[in-house]
């Protein structure tokens, strides 16, 4: 089950599924991890079927797709496509003609799939290297 909402219902679930993959995996600082943005950007939260949160992404109101993340025991499980349908859903709604974001490098096959193209050349973002991607409806 996928909840969308704002940053004051969803937060709770959100921070604890982007500190367990990006600060204790990733090893991303947590002031790097948790921003001003969050605030407007339209968040999704997925559930698995007991409730527990396992998977999270934010859409900001610029188009850009952010903070993808799923916990360990979720992964391959189609909870990230889920995600970021729902996501790229909202923003066709609201009228946007695309969709953008910085994907990790190793992701970028998982976003392919999705229909998203490479935008330019990898990038390092947290000591992580990254790639820009986009979707046009």
């Amino acid at each position: 089950m996928i909840t969308l909402g704002d940053w004051n219902t969803l937060n709770a679930d959100a921070k604890l599924i982007r500190f367990e993959v990006f600060v204790q995996e990733q090893n991303v600082p947590p002031e790097l991890e948790m921003d001003h943005m969050d605030a407007v950007c339209l968040h999704a939260v997925a559930y698995d079927e007991a409730g527990v949160p396992v998977g999270t992404g934010r859409l900001l109101p610029d188009g850009h797709i952010g903070r993808m993340a799923v916990r360990k025991p979720g992964r391959g499980n189609g909870i990230g496509g889920a995600l970021l349908q729902a996501l790229m859903a909202q923003a066709r709604a609201r009228g946007d003609k695309a969709v953008v974001l910085s994907a990790q490098t190793h992701a970028a096959p998982f976003y392919q799939r999705h229909g998203f193209s490479i935008d330019g050349e990898e990038f390092f973002e947290a000591g992580i290297p990254h790639i820009n991607m986009q979707y046009t409806f």
